[in-house]
């Protein structure tokens, strides 16, 4: 009989990314918070969008507060990159 191996929904190093560039603006934080609420502790989202997004910073802070850490990796005027780390 063939043994048949867990799935495992992680990628190699954790790291999911997520381009909010291609989200309706008004579907945008919900489709953010619900990646959030799915990352499990030690994984990462790796945020890109064509703008600072600090309206969204204050309310993760809010909601998540020391759950979740927030790393910039790039941020300029064409855009921003952001790790959203679990614990």
């Amino acid at each position: 009989m063939e043994t048949i191996q867990p799935h495992s929904h992680l990628s190699p190093d954790a790291l999911y990314p997520f381009d909010a560039r291609g989200i309706a603006k008004r579907f945008r934080h919900a489709a953010i918070f619900g990646a959030l609420d799915a990352l499990r502790a030690g994984e990462t989202m790796r945020f890109v969008n064509d703008h600072d997004p600090l309206p969204l910073l204050q309310q993760l802070q809010a909601r998540y507060a020391d759950a979740v850490e927030i790393a910039y990796r790039q941020r300029g005027p064409d855009g921003v990159v952001i790790d959203f780390i679990r614990h």
